[in-house]
């Protein structure tokens, strides 16, 4: 098993990428924290990898809380006594018909961006104590292309994730913390997707990024899943600082 005995917190994991990126990781052999907000989904998913002969454990977090993750982190290190990996998930999309909306702007910078770097901010001495770790960051294809049905905060936050990872890399390589991204491109909607836009205008922008994606076709979860386990693992170790882009071609156009 790629990732036996190692403690993984997935941020956002109750469904979508996130859960994919749990049930992997629990495949693996991984001891795996369900962090999310949607408790409902977040037990359920716990429980399902607990059925199929995983180890999980379902924790409330809200990514942009200081003390939600002071919480999760004593948590985890109470339940399984350390952490050697941390996906950083969660995250928001955003529409707006106003792409200079401030409130917008602030509400996707304050969950994707923020939230990223209160896990690195609050996991990172923890992995020091424990001689080392793993750090995977979902970005997105956004963080180096625009699209004007996605609010430019959208892409910032992304950006934002992008630079950031590299920045922790190099500063924590000392201490055996690898920091890495993943970013995807055109995936399944999140269901934290609340578009303000048109139907028509959502359904023609989608078409076009569709359109746009050399593969012809949108990512699976999976896909996402396999690139994170990759990286989240040993098979890693000497990767960090690296953007790994699962989009279907588009980066190469």
């Amino acid at each position: 098993m790629r990732l036996k005995n190692k403690v993984a917190i997935i941020t956002g994991s109750a469904n979508g990428m996130g859960k994919a990126e749990a049930e992997r990781f629990a495949k693996e052999g991984a001891k795996v924290v369900i962090a999310d907000i949607a408790e409902d989904l977040m037990l359920k998913a716990e429980s399902e990898i607990i059925e199929n002969g995983g180890d999980a454990t379902a924790m409330n977090l809200d990514i942009t809380k200081e003390t939600d993750w002071d919480r999760v982190i004593s948590k985890t290190i109470e339940t399984y006594g350390k952490i050697d990996i941390l996906v950083n998930n969660a995250g928001i999309p955003l529409f707006d018909i106003n792409p200079m909306g401030t409130d917008s702007w602030d509400t996707v910078m304050n969950v994707n961006a923020k939230g990223t770097f209160l896990g690195m901010k609050y996991v990172i001495p923890e992995m020091i104590k424990n001689g080392g770790g793993s750090i995977v960051n979902i970005g997105s294809i956004a963080s180096i292309v625009a699209h004007p049905i996605i609010h430019i905060g959208y892409n910032a936050s992304k950006g934002a994730i992008r630079i950031a990872s590299k920045a922790v890399a190099v500063k924590y390589a000392k201490d055996n913390i690898r920091v890495n991204a993943v970013h995807p491109g055109l995936m399944p909607p999140m269901t934290t997707s609340k578009p303000k836009t048109t139907d028509s205008n959502l359904v023609k922008g989608y078409e076009k990024m569709l359109a746009d994606t050399p593969m012809g076709r949108r990512g699976r979860v999976e896909e996402v899943a396999n690139a994170v386990l990759f990286l989240a693992s040993d098979e890693a170790s000497f990767i960090t600082g690296a953007d790994l882009f699962v989009d279907g071609g588009f980066t190469a156009l």
